[in-house]
């Protein structure tokens, strides 16, 4: 039998079978819009996540007091944490390839400006905030590079925290109440947005040292150095680890790199793409199940063809591919129809809630229709492979 014949006798078994060739590949079409929709959804969560993350760059560090990893023993009276200093960040200044150093402290407190009282997240930082974290201000200018340990009462207001206690009128200069201290405002920072649902624009900046006497802290919350981006960041980490040993004693803080941070997340994102991904995919098994049931009952009807087809020189293969074809053909028309479904359906979402984040890769639309097929040729193995071992005879004499 020529391949030609092949393809047109699958053809018009399909045709002639318009329902049930129908309902076949709308179960392979819903399984695989529920993967495309799953997957768009959690590669959009996966992306904006990491958008946020990387918007303050990716050649940061992050230092924390405390070593994270256990010790076999009680460290004792000597082993206690010494907490990260004002001076341990000015230090660190001179680490190899550093290009800004921030200590960090925060906390919550009310401010007083204009009339008006409103509570707010406070930061404690340094002079080169805005380099680090790539901020900009909109008015006036970031905390002036005072002496670290005894700063003058300045402060700079994000640009929400501006616009309640002061609406339209010009913040600089004014007198302003933190936690009861005075201070003078002398700038206004530019709108950032929100990161994961945390409000940068509703802060207010002082120097780090009087932000410790405010919270009554002993040391900094952590310690953030930004390196050149081409620099070899073990050796960047080295070096810093070499200063605080050296003024520590030991190594009692913790190193995190910006690269750490986001494979940790990413590795996360990718169980959580993986996780609804997986399941859209029990809508995939239940298309095959139904693909594995249908081509069953095509089988069964067409015994006396099959029969025929044998009796005039086909050959088992030739027989087994007719039935892998139809399966084949069949979840390709259901994965080309679910693709439409699922990355229309994910846009609609999109425009319904534009606050989800949705993304479809060129490369999973391919994977799902080459899944699609794979399905198929699976679900029509053993049907296939029963009519390609009827015996002729048997086959005619049952019709």
């Amino acid at each position: 039998m020529l391949m030609r014949d092949s393809i047109r006798l699958a053809a018009s078994a399909l045709v002639t079978q318009r329902m049930r060739s129908a309902l076949t590949s709308l179960g392979i079409a819903v399984g695989i819009a529920a993967v495309v929709l799953l997957t768009s959804i959690g590669e959009g969560i996966h992306q904006f996540v990491i958008d946020e993350f990387t918007q303050f760059g990716t050649n940061l560090i992050t230092i924390q007091p405390g070593k994270t990893s256990t010790h076999g023993s009680s460290p004792g009276v000597f082993g206690t944490t010494r907490p990260l200093s004002i001076d341990d960040a000015v230090t660190l200044q001179r680490a190899p390839h550093v290009l800004a150093v921030v200590p960090v402290v925060q906390g919550n407190a009310e401010v007083e400006g204009g009339g008006r009282t409103r509570r707010t997240t406070v930061y404690g930082a340094g002079p080169q905030w805005p380099q680090a974290f790539q901020y900009t201000t909109r008015a006036g200018r970031f905390l002036p590079p005072d002496d670290p340990n005894a700063p003058r009462a300045l402060a700079v207001l994000g640009s929400k925290l501006k616009q309640e206690l002061f609406g339209d009128a010009n913040a600089l200069g004014q007198r302003i109440r933190i936690g009861g201290d005075r201070y003078r405002v002398v700038g206004v920072m530019e709108a950032k947005g929100q990161v994961l649902g945390f409000d940068l624009d509703d802060t207010v900046y002082i120097p780090a040292s009087r932000a410790l006497e405010m919270f009554n802290r002993d040391g900094l919350v952590e310690i953030d150095v930004l390196y050149q981006e081409n620099a070899p960041l073990d050796e960047v980490v080295n070096g810093i680890m070499r200063i605080l040993i050296a003024r520590h004693g030991r190594e009692d803080f913790t190193i995190t790199t910006q690269q750490q941070m986001l494979e940790t997340l990413g590795a996360l994102l990718d169980v959580l793409t993986f996780a609804v991904g997986a399941l859209g995919g029990i809508s995939l098994l239940v298309g095959a199940i139904g693909i594995l049931t249908i081509m069953t009952i095509a089988v069964t009807e067409r015994t006396g063809e099959i029969g025929l087809l044998r009796a005039i020189g086909a050959h088992r293969r030739q027989v087994l591919l007719l039935f892998l074809g139809e399966a084949a053909v069949l979840s390709a028309i259901g994965g080309t129809a679910g693709l439409v479904l699922g990355a229309g359906g994910a846009q609609l979402l999109h425009l319904a809630l534009p606050a989800l984040p949705v993304h479809t890769p060129l490369a999973y639309i391919a994977i799902a229709e080459i899944l699609a097929i794979s399905i198929g040729l699976i679900a029509g193995i053993l049907p296939a492979g029963r009519a390609a071992r009827m015996d002729p005879v048997e086959a005619l004499r049952a019709e």
